[in-house]
């Protein structure tokens, strides 16, 4: 992969309340460099990076409480699902396009 340098991208950043059913965490964007996924909640993050509905037992990863996960370039660009085991705090999005 060719290196890119960090003022070659563009950050957007969302937030996710937390839910402790299915919801989008991000959409599908082909035009995705990269992201990061933080978990600001005191409960498990379960994220479903396909199409079906995400849940405690349907589940591509787990970020702790107050863990990050990274998206490097060319990684994914499809949609990312998720819920928490406990509803409280959001995850806090930035995709780089």
């Amino acid at each position: 992969f060719p290196t890119r340098r960090s003022s070659d991208l563009t950050g957007t950043q969302t937030n996710v309340a937390s839910s402790a059913t299915d919801v989008t965490i991000l959409a599908a964007n082909a035009a995705r460099k990269g992201g990061m996924i933080f978990n600001d909640s005191t409960s498990v993050l379960y994220l479903l990076f396909a199409t079906g509905t995400s849940s405690a037992t349907n589940y591509s990863t787990q970020i702790a409480a107050g863990g990050m996960l990274s998206i490097r370039v060319g990684e994914y660009t499809g949609i990312i699902k998720g819920l928490w085991a406990t509803a409280n705090g959001a995850a806090r999005v930035t995709e780089f396009s």
